[in-house]
């Protein structure tokens, strides 16, 4: 029998978790910057990939990570989840350019809805327990709670709301993709495919996915806005606000990836849950964004509900119980 694999230290697993989140919200104040001086959504989402590359590039062939050994076949097989991720990524992007960071944030904890929609719809079928169903019912009633201004009714940015609703779909069938591809790969000691390394591969996949949305979208007028971004706000800004957020990108994903490969993807997932507090915290007091009663209370509760059905999540449906016993 191969030796037990050596559990992953306290410190080790502190340090990982405090780098992903410090990484996260640095991402989204420098990506918000970024979006707020240049108002091309998808060349700011394109160049933050692009910056990964870059990194992932030099890290290959200067020898300090191991290239990945990968046939086409691999490549081929990881093409639609680069192409879930480039969406996911381009969404979110998007979404905060639209409007304010804590919204798409509490729009994007309703990512468990889809992932639990898609789990039930995309072979193979993922039944969850009911308890975390019910759970996804508090989670939208949360989202909505925060939609809800004192006095004002219902007030929604639609255009945040479906580029992030957006992204929590591309994510949703990103997990559901791609976690039999990865596992394959990691196992296979000889594809050099550990978690730092694959995500690396799907972010390049999704910087190619990402460069046809620019010139789709944007190529007419990206001459024209990046102008009239230097000429407002300085080449400095525009191009530290980018790289800096490119950077924050690769790197909390790296450390996401990292901690999830130690401790699974529930524990992750609940961490992941957590970080949005952080995010919604910092946000709203950089850039003042507002914070009304129903919108905190409805935060809570939409982040709360998505931490309890991660953790109802770990239990097996006794349908599931009752096969293994038989």
């Amino acid at each position: 029998m191969p030796p037990k694999a050596e559990a992953p230290s306290n410190m080790k697993l502190v340090l990982l978790v405090a780098a992903w989140y410090a990484g996260n919200t640095l991402y989204n104040i420098y990506n918000k910057k970024a979006t707020n001086t240049m108002h091309a959504h998808w060349f700011v989402a394109t160049s933050q990939n692009a910056l990964g590359v870059v990194w992932s590039l030099f890290l290959w062939t200067s020898g300090i990570r191991k290239t990945p050994n990968l046939t086409s076949a691999d490549i081929i097989a990881c093409v639609p989840i680069g192409l879930c991720a480039a969406a996911a990524h381009g969404g979110s992007v998007l979404a905060m350019g639209a409007g304010a960071v804590s919204f798409a944030q509490i729009v994007k904890a309703c990512e468990p809805v889809f992932a639990a929609v898609i789990g039930l719809l995309v072979p193979p079928i993922d039944v969850k327990p009911p308890l975390a169903y019910a759970m996804l019912l508090v989670i939208v009633g949360g989202v909505g709670l925060s939609c809800v201004k004192e006095g004002k009714g219902i007030d929604i940015n639609t255009t945040a709301l479906m580029f992030a609703s957006v992204a929590n779909v591309a994510a949703a069938f990103k997990g559901k993709l791609g976690k039999a591809v990865t596992d394959k790969l990691k196992k296979d000691k000889s594809k050099n495919m550990d978690s730092a390394n694959v995500y690396a591969v799907m972010n390049i996949l999704s910087f190619l996915w990402t460069v046809p949305m620019v010139l789709i979208e944007e190529l007419p007028t990206l001459g024209q806005e990046w102008e009239g971004a230097v000429n407002k706000h300085g080449l400095y800004e525009v191009v530290f606000n980018i790289a800096m957020s490119g950077f924050f990108f690769y790197i909390y994903n790296e450390f996401a990836f990292a901690f999830t490969a130690q401790v699974g993807a529930v524990t992750s997932s609940v961490l992941n849950t957590a970080k949005r507090v952080i995010i919604i915290v910092a946000s709203a007091i950089i850039f003042q964004e507002g914070m009304g009663r129903n919108k905190m209370m409805g935060s809570a509760i939409a982040i709360g509900g998505t931490f309890l059905y991660s953790m109802a999540s770990k239990k097996k449906p006794a349908v599931d119980a009752a096969k293994k016993a038989a």
